[in-house]
């Protein structure tokens, strides 16, 4: 009698529904019929020996990650840098300063989107860099990421648990942001205005009892009133360098 492949299940399921959880999760449960797929990028499932460990620690781990790159990044010690996509000069630059001391000693985490998290993989990409998009890995978004795109693939980790060819739907993201999360031992807004979607992952990290670092702004402004917040709600503040330094 045939027994029940669960690594060519989770593959065939996850291409079947664009990577949706709930639907690859009650497919299994229901253990539907599947086919045997090749496949033209590198994958690991839930069920396979070298999973990164950091996933376990979710609650809802992707069934599946594609990956392009080194997967034994996720291996070394891990820091999530983000922020807003209409970000300002100042955060470009304040960027740059913390990505310079943080890259001696951590692979910089960030999600490709524009602004503050496309600096923190330029500024990372001598050392190591990870990428977790919200699409498949042959989907570039934002197109301004084209660049870094091709970079990370090559020398770095890029890595989704959408299939090939998913498009960048918004409702990928917040939940794409919970695996930047794991993949960090700790995360640094670099800026983030009022109800940003910064703070979805901030969310996260906490979940995960996670140390949440802000850098602070001044009085009336409005680009960094998120991360007063966070500030104001126990996040540790960042000053100086020697303050990242410390991290």
């Amino acid at each position: 009698m045939n027994t029940y492949n669960y690594r060519e299940a989770i593959l065939y399921f996850s291409v079947q529904f664009s990577g949706n959880w709930n639907s690859i999760a009650h497919a299994l449960h229901e253990k539907h019929p599947y086919a045997s797929l090749e496949y033209p990028v590198d994958f690991v499932t839930i069920v396979d020996d070298d999973y990164p460990s950091c996933f376990k620690t979710l609650r809802f781990p992707p069934w599946i990650l594609f990956y392009q790159g080194d997967l034994g990044l996720l291996d070394r010690k891990c820091i999530a840098v983000i922020g807003s996509r209409k970000c300002s000069p100042r955060g470009i630059s304040n960027t740059q300063k913390v990505i310079s001391v943080l890259k001696e000693k951590y692979v910089i985490v960030s999600g490709l989107a524009r602004g503050i998290d496309q600096e923190a993989h330029r500024c990372s990409l001598k050392t190591g860099t990870i990428g977790i998009i919200g699409c498949g890995l042959n989907q570039i978004y934002p197109r301004s990421s084209a660049g870094l795109y091709d970079a990370i693939r090559k020398n770095h980790l890029l890595l989704s648990e959408y299939p090939l060819n998913t498009p960048p739907l918004a409702h990928h993201f917040p939940w794409r942001n919970r695996l930047i999360a794991a993949a960090a031992d700790s995360l640094i807004v670099i800026e983030a205005r009022h109800k940003s979607g910064t703070m979805i992952t901030v969310n996260e990290m906490l979940n995960l009892s996670k140390q949440v670092y802000c850098l602070a702004g001044a009085f009336g402004e409005e680009e960094y009133a998120g991360c007063n917040e966070l500030i104001d709600n126990g996040a540790k503040m960042i000053l100086t360098l020697e303050d990242v330094k410390e991290i």
